[in-house]
């Protein structure tokens, strides 16, 4: 999918409806903007409900402690 749009006076863009329907974005959503090079990668901001028991099965052992580190 290709799309386009123009950056405002306002220094605002509306992201395309096609992009905001696949995506399943929402008026309201909050957003993260990630410079990549010349570009910037648009990433919505998880809700903390999605994130909820992320690491679970993650190796606790051989962690580094405050110590450790300069």
């Amino acid at each position: 999918m290709t799309a386009t749009a123009t950056l405002s006076s306002k220094y605002q863009i509306s992201i395309p409806k096609a992009v905001r329907e696949q995506q399943h974005w929402q008026a309201g959503q909050e957003f993260v903007f990630i410079p990549k090079g010349k570009g910037v990668l648009v990433m919505p901001v998880p809700e903390a409900a999605e994130l909820a028991g992320i690491a679970l099965g993650a190796r606790t052992e051989a962690l580094r402690d405050r110590a450790d580190r300069f």
